[in-house]
């Protein structure tokens, strides 16, 4: 898919003189560096990372009994 975005002229110009040095293309740089943020800030659907216990959490007012009737 292409994609349009919009950089500052040091940006373009830092990311030619990368791309020179790697040799490799600009497109293939982005899409690295897209790939990359994907990974560390998650991708569409990161439901299943939510909370302490993702999908699988017990019912709410069930854990907090279950935890006071420890004390």
């Amino acid at each position: 898919m292409r994609t349009l975005v919009d950089l500052g002229d040091a940006q373009a110009r830092a990311l030619d003189r990368l791309a020179k040095r790697k040799e490799r293309s600009r497109a293939s740089l982005i899409r690295e560096a897209v790939d990359d943020y994907l990974r560390r800030h998650g991708r569409e659907g990161g439901d299943e990372a939510f909370g302490l216990w993702g999908k699988d959490a017990p019912d709410g007012l069930v854990f907090q009994e279950r935890a006071r009737r420890e004390w």
